[in-house]
């Protein structure tokens, strides 16, 4: 592991503080992650983060930016086009499944204070904003695309954090005490039957 930040090129610097940052969220969670722990895990001096973050909140905001990008490829890789209620629900349980693999950072990119001034996580969080905005155009035409918009990524953020904290573990799709809720596929399950149980009543 390099110990010196002038062991970095031009560039690199940036990268391997964020790069230490998520790894030290997946140890330890956001509590134990300061800049100068950042440093120390990135094997570079203790004010060497500093030339490219001001302080934690934008490093986080860096690392959020980051996830927000991570995640919208994940939810097109599970639906490029979703036109109908059930593709909705692959796109839902993706998002879900996504907070479950990566809670640290899915925790950064929604419940950790970030700097709203700053401008990579505000577009990457705009990107999210136009795609769910987007897959309701073409899922309900015709609708009020801003406030469905906001009805249906409510709904999916709602059953991603329930699964995190362990709300929806007391009982598998339907109630079935039998099923597994820490198997990923019975998260999906219960995630698409949500979707479905309101959108579907909704396009219908």
């Amino acid at each position: 592991m390099p110990q010196q930040a002038s062991t970095y090129h031009h560039g690199d610097l940036r990268a391997a503080c964020v790069r230490a940052a998520r790894e030290l969220l997946e140890e330890d969670g956001s509590a134990a992650l300061s800049l100068r722990a950042v440093a120390r895990r990135a094997g570079v001096s203790a004010t060497a983060p500093y030339r490219h973050f001001a302080d934690r909140d934008a490093l986080l905001s860096a690392v959020a930016a980051q996830g927000c990008r991570e995640l919208g490829e994940r939810l097109v890789a599970a639906h490029p086009a979703p036109r109908a209620p059930e593709d909705l629900a692959a796109v839902a349980a993706a998002y879900v499944r996504f907070a479950v693999e990566r809670p640290a950072l899915f925790r950064v990119m929604f419940a950790e204070p970030c700097d709203p001034a700053n401008a990579e996580r505000a577009a990457a969080t705009e990107a999210m904003r136009e795609y769910v905005a987007a897959i309701v155009h073409d899922v309900f035409p015709g609708s009020d695309c801003e406030a469905m918009g906001t009805a249906v990524w409510a709904l999916v953020h709602g059953l991603a954090f329930l699964q995190l904290d362990g709300k929806l573990d007391a009982a598998g799709p339907a109630g079935d005490p039998s099923a597994d809720p820490a198997d990923p596929a019975v998260t999906d399950e219960r995630v698409r039957a949500a979707v479905d149980a309101l959108l579907g009543t909704v396009r219908r």
